[in-house]
């Protein structure tokens, strides 16, 4: 288990707080199929897919493919343990200029790396480098920390 100074991203997001490293959502797919197996569910979708009200079990197979994939979403190592993306330019920029993340960086409010993270996490980026700066790492981690914020 990484030390909670080391879940904080470069880019000011932490891994902490994300279902990929807490695997929380990869479990619970894991033992949904498990349970879904035990009942033999598939038996009963086709039976369910012939009533108009649960026409939507038609589709089962995929649903239960997708719980397949959604096991996979797990994250063994964080940002700073070399995780995620190989070649994140964000923390490739960090390394370069030797920071323990963004918010050490002057530039970081108009920087353009942080860009691929709104489809995703909103503003959220931003809201905790700025907290990191202003407040430091210590309070970053007992307060209030943004996954996705929208402005």
């Amino acid at each position: 288990m990484a030390k909670k100074e080391d879940l904080i991203g470069y880019c000011g997001l932490y891994c902490g707080d994300c279902s990929g490293y807490t695997q929380t959502v990869a479990n619970l797919a894991r033992d949904l199929r498990g349970e879904l197996r035990r009942y033999r569910f598939d038996l009963m979708a086709k039976m369910f897919a012939t009533i108009p009200f649960f026409k939507e079990f038609k589709d089962y197979e995929k649903c239960y493919n997708l719980l397949g994939t959604m096991m996979k979403l797990r994250c063994k190592k964080v940002c700073k343990g070399n995780g995620g993306p190989p070649n994140c330019k964000i923390r490739n920029c960090a390394r370069k200029k030797s920071l323990d993340g963004c918010w050490q960086c002057d530039d970081f409010s108009t920087c353009e790396k942080l860009k691929i993270l709104e489809p995703h996490h909103g503003k959220a980026s931003l809201k905790n480098l700025r907290k990191l700066k202003s407040q430091g790492v210590a309070a970053f981690i007992k307060g209030k920390r943004y996954w996705f914020a929208e402005k």
